[in-house]
């Protein structure tokens, strides 16, 4: 059996806003194997940075979580203090953020930054630590890795950022890295190669890595597993092959109903569209929250709690009070 890296049951997080208390991520639970690659994909805003940050411990000063468990490599973290998660952060869990110039000092250069993340954790001189900088921006593809170290973020392309934080990730060697959209302001050249990049990187690392996305094409590139995300719920759950092969919850449906396919759909063709609008999550929401966009819509829908249910497949379960084979007609091609 697989080694879970990383265990999470029923991880929430509440934000009291003018309104009330917004819930923006509610009833998460997923796991990562070593060397697995976990995909949580869902439209912008529908919770899946904030699941990240949540496991990270990084969160908003006023914003609460809750969890049964957050166990990395067998050790709990949920309630651990926060002198326990700086320990952990960037050491055994380490996070890839979405845009590298944000997350790089400008003031200090690469080589700095780089060797700060190793040593605040390991106990290394200064000489080994500019070695294991060098080892690994020439690991992530950065030419004359050494002449970079004397560079600030500003003199780098934004791709060279990207492989930068990659490289800074990896400085102690962790057992899992969470990704939060990695490519999404660089160009599609160099998307694939992050992409390639981390592939690699993890086979020969042997890590768990969490890929957080909106690009379903990415997602079928890189994914062992896929976890859809609808309005703070993961409404699906399975091996890339299941949800895509044969995407069990109306949602999943419509977002791959949205994409074009090469080959297939014709030029001037209308693409797939869900109709309506993502409910608000302030206050409690009683039944499914996919409710007033889903054609097949009944009134249990919008009154009682939505479980899981067992999919295609062993492993593949998504929420909704229909059977797999009830769902299979949905499509939203043509939809205005």
């Amino acid at each position: 059996m697989s080694e879970h890296i990383l265990e999470v049951n029923n991880l929430a997080v509440s934000i009291p806003v003018p309104s009330g208390m917004l819930r923006p991520v509610q009833n998460i639970s997923l796991h990562v194997d070593r060397g697995e690659t976990l995909c949580i994909v869902g439209e912008s805003g529908c919770g899946k940075s904030l699941t990240s940050l949540a496991i990270m411990d990084l969160l908003p000063q006023k914003a609460v979580r809750t969890a049964d468990a957050i166990k990395l490599a067998g050790e709990e973290l949920k309630d651990a203090r926060e002198r326990t998660m700086a320990d952990v952060r960037g050491n055994r869990m380490s996070m890839i953020f979405q845009e590298p110039m944000t997350s790089l000092n400008p003031a200090y250069t690469v080589g700095t930054q780089l060797a700060e993340a190793l040593r605040r954790h390991k106990p290394v001189s200064a000489n080994e630590a500019r070695d294991r900088a060098i080892y690994l921006l020439e690991k992530v593809g950065i030419t004359a890795a050494a002449s970079r170290l004397g560079q600030y973020p500003h003199q780098l392309s934004g791709g060279l950022r990207q492989r930068v934080m990659i490289a800074m990730a990896l400085m102690c060697g962790p057992d899992l890295i969470i990704a939060d959209e990695p490519t999404t302001a660089l160009d599609v050249t160099i998307q694939a190669q992050i992409l390639h990049l981390l592939a690699e990187l993890q086979d020969e690392f042997d890590m768990g890595l969490i890929l957080i996305t909106h690009d379903l094409g990415v997602v079928a590139r890189i994914a062992d597993r896929v976890a859809v995300m609808y309005a703070g719920q993961f409404v699906e759950n399975g091996t890339a092959e299941q949800v895509f092969g044969s995407p069990a919850h109306p949602y999943t449906r419509g977002l791959l109903d949205c994409i074009p396919i090469p080959g297939k759909t014709s030029p001037g063709e209308r693409l797939g569209a869900i109709p309506g609008i993502v409910p608000s999550l302030v206050g409690h929401m009683p039944g499914c929250h996919f409710a007033s966009r889903c054609p097949l819509v009944s009134n249990d829908c919008a009154q009682q709690s939505i479980p899981m249910r067992d999919g295609s497949g062993a492993g593949h379960v998504f929420r909704c009070l229909l059977d797999q084979k009830d769902t299979e007609a949905v499509s939203y091609k043509g939809a205005a």
